[in-house]
């Protein structure tokens, strides 16, 4: 055999493993066809679905790539209308919005002004050690993004507005994970500690509404905060902060740079008014319950506020700038979504999971099975769309069983945020879709996150339930 020619061993170790996904697809698809118990409208939606889900974890291509494939077979397969119902979905332009936001806050130099005060208010001990000033910006930056979510009930416009500020501040320090863990600790703390603030996170909106819409009791914003803020909220964001600094921290003390923080803290005409646009959003969002109006309106105005001629903080270019790659994803997720609702999939796998249960199960029980039942169905299908389809067989069974509603409907939401793999995730998407983080990383990051959850915080959560319910 020649030089030129490879062996049949040579070319199989050549081979990208990524690639290994689409043959896992193609057999998943296949056996769903083949052997699954459903009907056929129902097997060929979940066929795609798990098709979709090993090219997505896998990553041989693109996210968006992936997409497209999902949303051409889902209208080849069914209908037009199925394939597009994703681009009909109010959180899908909230981040295509969003991520004009983000753009606007780039330019504009306010990440850099938030820099600047992260900077100036740094003690002069930590200024010139990189572990320390990981440490600092860490906490600092984490905590203070839980409190953004206090304000902001979206938590894909927080990450959105947040991000660009987090690369700019992972720039001070040389080594990559640095980078990566100031970038993914304060996310993950505005996304997952949302779970602690009703409004910091629409699965805790959406569970609610349907709660109250079925005949449940009205859960409050302090209520809500009483029960999850102290476990969910503050405990899962120093839970979060510690994972980022096991895995993040720099191994080179010398590897920061901090400039001169001797110069007064000043700022400019763009950076003022866009922090004014970004204050007016949140006060828009912060009085949904007011107006009623979705955060996808918030966005909007603050939006056409940063494009605006003469009032603007940057020009219609920016537009080209921004990456919108990620709308194909979303619509593939919501279109999956439907579809293996309108197919009753989703119907027949929660009332499956919860028939395991007794005919009089304890509150510590039930709670188990909502935990098991919301993280299986987020392995198909988006978090929001679960919500709309477990949280009325929860309610119905809760209520024929004799179990406590409250208790039931938060630890939903808390199992519907503790996520994975991005696919699972509209917000874990958008964070994908900033190119600061591969999807290896991204997943790796998740999963330690939702299984410290799950082990740690999940127990003393329902442990507080049946202690006092």
């Amino acid at each position: 055999m020649s030089d030129e020619t490879a062996s049949p061993a040579a070319v199989i170790r050549d081979v990208d493993p990524s690639w290994l996904s689409v043959p896992v697809g193609v057999l998943a698809a296949g056996a769903v066809l083949r052997f699954a118990p459903l009907a056929t409208g129902a097997a060929r939606m979940l066929a795609i679905a798990l098709f979709c889900i090993a090219l997505w974890v896998g990553a041989p291509v693109k996210p968006w790539f992936t997409a497209l494939v999902g949303i051409g077979l889902i209208g080849v397969t069914f209908s037009a209308d199925l394939a597009l119902t994703g681009f009909q979905s109010p959180a899908t332009w909230l981040v295509v919005v969003g991520i004009l936001i983000g753009e606007a806050a780039r330019q504009s130099g306010l990440a850099d002004l938030i820099e600047r005060l992260a900077l100036h208010r740094m003690p002069a001990a930590v200024a010139t050690d990189a572990v320390a000033a990981y440490r600092y910006l860490l906490v600092a930056l984490s905590f203070g993004s839980l409190a953004l979510a206090v304000l902001v009930p979206s938590s894909l416009v927080r990450v959105l507005i947040l991000a660009p500020i987090l690369q700019s501040l992972g720039d001070l320090f040389e080594e990559r994970r640095a980078k990566v863990g100031i970038f993914l600790g304060p996310l993950f703390a505005t996304f997952y500690g949302s779970s602690g603030v009703l409004t910091g996170s629409l699965a805790n909106i959406i569970v609610t509404g349907l709660v109250e819409s079925s005949g449940g009791p009205t859960i409050t914003w302090t209520e809500w905060t009483l029960w999850l803020g102290p476990v969910m909220g503050i405990g899962r964001v120093a839970l979060i902060v510690g994972i980022a600094y096991f895995l993040y921290r720099p191994r080179d003390r010398d590897s920061v740079h901090t400039p001169d923080r001797d110069e007064p803290l000043s700022t400019t005409a763009r950076e003022r008014r866009m922090l004014a646009f970004l204050l007016l959003g949140v006060a828009i969002w912060a009085t949904d319950f007011v107006h009623g109006l979705h955060p996808l309106f918030g966005a909007i105005v603050v939006a056409l506020l940063a494009f605006a001629p003469t009032v603007g903080v940057v020009g219609p270019d920016a537009v080209g700038e921004a990456d919108f790659s990620i709308l194909f994803f979303l619509g593939a997720i919501f279109a999956i979504a439907e579809g293996l609702r309108q197919t009753a999939f989703t119907d027949l796998a929660a009332n499956r999971l919860l028939s395991t249960l007794p005919a009089d199960p304890s509150l510590p029980l039930v709670l188990g099975v909502v935990v098991v039942a919301s993280l299986a169905l987020t392995l198909v299908m988006e978090g929001l769309a679960v919500a709309s389809v477990l949280t009325p067989v929860l309610v119905s069974f809760a209520t024929s069983a004799g179990i406590p509603l409250v208790p039931v409907a938060m630890i939903e939401a808390v199992a519907l945020n503790a996520y994975f793999f991005p696919y699972q995730s509209a917000v874990l998407v958008a964070i994908l879709g900033l190119d600061v983080v591969d999807s290896m990383e991204l997943t790796k990051m998740a999963s330690l996150c939702s299984l410290a959850t799950l082990l740690l915080l999940v127990p003393v959560q329902i442990g507080l339930f049946a202690l006092l319910f």
